[in-house]
């Protein structure tokens, strides 16, 4: 009996590119001896790409769609569609072509070599040069600061064993930082190094809000260090304010008629620890947040429709 592969696709109004995508899904299938499921999560797109996945889902039972009752965001959508595949590998892949369908084969070569995970990587990518700067910037802080070593230029495609998935179902975490949760769980990751694309239909639904919260859930999720450097950082200041202090204080008794201390280091020590403590006060909010997140337990997405589930 041959072994399923289920392939995950996340969508947000990609219409003009589901049918290149489905097209060479098929094409390296083909290649591989294995049956496969192709889940499709949509997460309450506005132009036709549902209408043109129910037409493709309806002549094809190998193609499963999820339809969210909202937009549930890039984290919890596409986490939530993995914990439905049902085979003994499930692949993330998106939708708008950028990590393409071919490296499917090469993360069934390493899954077939005995790993449990393996992940894509971009050392190199045809998007601006500035955002590909500032991802692997990055990628290479939080690497350092977590408590375990994360996987540099990772995109979050990739190849999961049915023995990962199970111990994802296991963590009931509403969410997620997906690749953080691949490090922790310890399984040895294999990489396939790939050139990202520029997308060629389409625009990007990410943009500073959605990166900034994405880059800020890996941070409070898998590291303490901010916490402790506010602390210690905290206590640097303060001890330097004395000694300011305290160098002031002898200043003025030794020169009592000609020191003047005026008014513009006062202004610039208020506005400097001000701005200091509104900084320190904005991490720790990212923290609370972090934890408030998680104790409301909702649920990752609230499904509207099912269809080829049966």
């Amino acid at each position: 009996m041959r072994k399923l592969l289920s392939i995950v696709t996340p969508c947000y109004n990609e219409e003009a590119n589901i049918d290149e995508l489905c097209l060479r899904i098929n094409k390296v299938m083909e290649k591989l001896d294995y049956d496969y499921e192709h889940i499709f999560i949509d997460n309450c797109s506005t132009d036709g790409s549902v209408q043109k996945l129910r037409g493709i889902a309806a002549a094809d039972k190998r193609v499963k769609l999820i339809l969210n009752a909202r937009n549930f965001g890039h984290i919890r959508s596409p986490y939530h569609a993995l914990l439905q595949s049902r085979g003994d590998a499930c692949v993330l892949i998106a939708s708008d072509l950028q990590d393409p369908p071919e490296m499917i084969e090469e993360f069934v070569q390493k899954w077939e070599e005995g790993f449990k995970t393996v992940l894509a990587v971009k050392p190199e990518s045809e998007e601006s040069p500035i955002m590909f700067f500032a991802r692997k910037t990055y990628y290479g802080f939080v690497s350092k600061i977590s408590e375990v070593p994360l996987v540099k230029n990772a995109t979050g495609a990739g190849l999961f064993d049915r023995v990962v998935l199970e111990v994802l179902r296991t963590l009931d975490d509403p969410y997620p930082y997906f690749r953080g949760l691949l490090c922790e769980i310890g399984f040895p990751i294999a990489t396939v190094p790939f050139k990202q694309p520029r997308r060629q239909r389409g625009i990007t639904k990410n943009n500073f809000y959605t990166l900034y919260d994405i880059a800020m859930l890996g941070i409070t999720n898998h590291s303490k260090v901010p916490l402790r450097l506010m602390v210690m950082g905290g206590g640097i200041l303060a001890l330097l304010s004395l000694l300011m202090a305290f160098g002031f204080l002898v200043a003025k008794l030794i020169f009592w008629d000609s020191f003047q201390m005026g008014i513009a280091p006062m202004l610039i020590s208020l506005f400097f620890f001000s701005s200091v403590q509104i900084l320190f006060l904005g991490m720790l909010g990212e923290y609370i947040g972090s934890v408030h997140t998680q104790i409301r337990n909702m649920p990752l997405v609230v499904e509207a429709e099912r269809v080829n589930f049966d």
